[in-house]
């Protein structure tokens, strides 16, 4: 199993100007990482996506690491002015930079949800509809490009198992799947092994992601906390370290067939090389022991 990392997981070092974008894959590399994941790219001023992505991409060419997908923000209900076939017209110059990244996939999301103040229902399935169409809409251009596109459970309105299972089966296309976040599930209390369980069939990538828990009955933990949809705390932990169940959610993406990158999202407050290094050895043992 190739083991890859996002390069959110260092973007607490790229802030504090430890390091520029470009200098992750060197780090990535020094680590022992296998491939590499592009998420928000930092350009800047005058500088696009379509520029940077070509010195991004010679970059990783130098030090011999793949780019196995790039992540990108979308909102097909409130992007481009809420509508939506524009939206989908704005992310076909994002398939253009993955094509030049030279990954295999793209990671898009599908809304936010509805704005607090409109009226009427502002359920999950009355976006549906419009979320199928703009999925649909860029997965058929990327289709032509060679680049699988995904969405993941993320941004708490399509987060939980059932939602993101009931967008990619309404779009119905071989070349749209899910990103499956193992932690993010956490974020709208959901068991992440159960609900891994029910994706699993439609993973196209995943995110190895771990989380400290704690209930929202005690006192606010502070700093480095956010807040789930019921009202929990989590704050990211170091692969191992914290309350996902990575062991069964791994062997239940072996189970289903997965065979593609495991790639690591750090989001905990640790000192983000030795974070990420300690997750890297704790997830090459849990996926020994998965048989992966």
């Amino acid at each position: 199993m190739k083991i890859g990392v996002s390069s959110y997981s260092f973007s607490q070092m790229v802030r504090a100007g430890i390091i520029t974008q470009l200098g992750v894959p060197a780090k990535a590399k020094e680590l022992g990482f296998d491939s590499i994941e592009f998420s928000a790219l930092m350009l800047d001023e005058g500088v696009t996506p379509l520029s940077y992505a070509p010195r991004l991409r010679e970059e990783c060419d130098r030090v011999g690491l793949r780019v196995t997908n790039y992540t990108i923000g979308a909102d097909f209900l409130n992007g481009s002015g809420g509508d939506w076939k524009a939206e989908v017209e704005r992310l076909k110059d994002e398939v253009r930079v993955a094509k030049i990244l030279g990954c295999p996939g793209m990671r898009h999301d599908a809304t936010r949800g509805f704005t607090p103040n409109r009226p009427g229902d502002k359920g999950f399935d009355a976006a549906l509809p419009t979320l199928i169409k703009g999925c649909r809409g860029i997965t058929e251009f990327a289709a032509d490009m060679g680049i699988r596109t995904m969405v993941e459970n993320h941004g708490f309105f399509c987060q939980d198992s059932e939602r993101v299972e009931k967008l990619a089966n309404g779009v119905n296309h071989p070349n749209f799947g899910l990103l499956v976040d193992t932690g993010n599930f956490l974020c709208v209390d959901e068991d992440p092994a159960i609900a891994v369980g029910r994706v699993a069939p439609h993973a196209f990538h995943v995110h190895a992601k771990d989380f400290h828990v704690k209930p929202g009955t005690a006192p606010d933990p502070g700093r480095g906390w956010f807040q789930t949809r019921a009202g929990n705390y989590l704050r990211g932990a170091v692969i191992g370290h914290g309350e996902v169940p990575l062991l069964s959610c791994l062997r239940i993406l072996k189970k289903a067939g997965y065979d593609g990158v495991l790639s690591i999202e750090f989001e905990g407050i640790e000192e983000p090389m030795k974070g990420i290094a300690i997750g890297l050895e704790n997830l090459r043992r849990l996926t020994e022991l998965a048989g992966l």
